[in-house]
């Protein structure tokens, strides 16, 4: 998808998110026609989104690599040692999120990490950073197949909101855009 491509349609959002978004898409449609690092357009992704949550929320961007593992695609505002714990997750649909969705390729919500079983052997890491439930969307390929996952964290038990479950739809297209983009362009590390 490039700037004369058709893209997400606009979600229902207020005048301020809405403009946000049309600008998240402008950015990463220029970022990707300029060959731009896939993080960094990853990052200005996963940004954008907790920018539309109003710091409610706390993004990760994780792609599949070659060998079919989750790695960090980007996650500003997570420590590096959370990173270093999840990274080369496999998909699975019974862990944790973010691997849940990878393996189904639907979105799977995680209201409270102290009742979902996916998390039993992983809900010390989450909750160690004080995030109590998080949710998970599948970023797929314009053929169906899954390339990543986009997935936010809360600091309260809950679900996603409509405006951010319609955000965050707004915004995976273009991660998968992304992730297209540099797989036709590098080979990953």
């Amino acid at each position: 998808m490039h700037a004369n491509e058709s893209s997400p349609a606009l979600p229902s959002q207020l005048p301020a998110q809405r403009s946000l978004l049309l600008l998240a898409r402008e950015r990463v449609l220029r970022m990707v026609d300029e060959g731009r690092p896939l993080r960094d357009i990853l990052g200005h992704l996963a940004t954008t989104a907790e920018a539309l949550a109003e710091g409610r929320t706390v993004a990760s961007i994780l792609v599949l690599d070659r060998e079919g593992l989750l790695r960090n695609g980007a996650s500003p505002n997570l420590p590096a040692d959370y990173l270093d714990a999840i990274d080369r997750l496999k998909p699975d649909p019974a862990v944790g999120t973010c691997a849940a969705a990878a393996a189904t390729g639907h979105t799977v919500l995680t209201p409270s990490f102290y009742d979902d079983a996916r998390w039993a052997e992983l809900r010390h890491l989450p909750l160690a950073l004080g995030f109590r439930g998080a949710w998970s969307m599948p970023v797929k390929s314009p053929e169906g197949r899954v390339l990543g996952t986009f997935g936010t964290y809360f600091r309260e038990h809950r679900e996603p909101t409509a405006q951010e479950r319609e955000a965050v739809g707004f915004l995976v297209p273009l991660a998968a855009l992304a992730i297209g983009a540099a797989a036709e362009t590098a080979v990953p590390g």
